[in-house]
């Protein structure tokens, strides 16, 4: 008696394929987001903005990753650079196109595949807060996953305490859905309650950007 394996559906090969991050670049004019990069060429200064951006207090706090020096810093480009790689993660750097200076992130990963359910988050230096590079940038790449990746659903989850991420999220056209409690730990090492927002494909792109102090 001889056994096969079972050959998964056209409809849900179409899924998987769809559910992929490519890597691309988004122009905003005043703003590059790009994946990040190790080459030659451009490696001095992503490493100098994730060291500068890893010692930030507000990122320190509240977006903790491990770049406390340049070799934290390379492997942690590694890891992004494997997220693409396997098309389940999609990081950006947001970028100066002027010099190519850091200004900030945007990261999305897949929570659920195959159900198309994501998760976003963005962080940004001293010197691109208030100028509503996170919004925009979160805007971008939100709309490029629903068009490019057949998302269903992202989520953005922040502390309670952490304002300005959620005056970004609203703006973002992510409302409130509820709290989470003792949900995750963060940089001072304490579990915090966070804010749950979401945006479906099928909910209508946010209005203009009106300005203001950002994340």
């Amino acid at each position: 008696m001889s056994t096969s394996t079972p050959i998964p559906s056209v409809a849900a090969q179409n899924a998987a394929d769809r559910r992929t991050f490519v890597r691309a670049t988004l122009d905003l004019g005043d703003v590059l987001l790009r994946p990040w990069s190790r080459e030659a060429d451009e490696l001095d200064v992503m490493l100098d903005g994730l060291t500068a951006a890893a010692a930030d207090p507000l990122i320190s706090r509240w977006n903790p990753f491990p770049a406390a020096d340049r070799a934290e810093a390379l492997a942690w480009l590694e890891l992004r650079e494997g997220g693409w790689d396997r098309g389940d993660a999609a990081s950006f750097a947001v970028l100066d196109p002027a010099d190519g200076a850091v200004l900030g992130a945007v990261g999305l990963r897949w929570v659920d595949r195959a159900d198309g359910l994501a998760m976003i988050s963005y962080w940004t230096l001293p010197a691109a807060r208030g100028r509503s590079v996170a919004t925009r940038a979160t805007r971008a790449v939100t709309s490029w996953a629903f068009e490019t990746a057949d998302a269903r659903r992202i989520e953005i989850a922040h502390a309670t305490g952490n304002e300005a991420s959620c005056r970004v999220a609203h703006r973002c056209g992510y409302p409130a859905e509820g709290t989470l409690r003792d949900s995750h730990r963060y940089g001072d090492g304490a579990y915090h309650d966070e804010h749950l927002h979401a945006r479906l494909a099928t909910d209508p792109e946010p209005v203009d950007v009106a300005g203001g102090p950002t994340a």
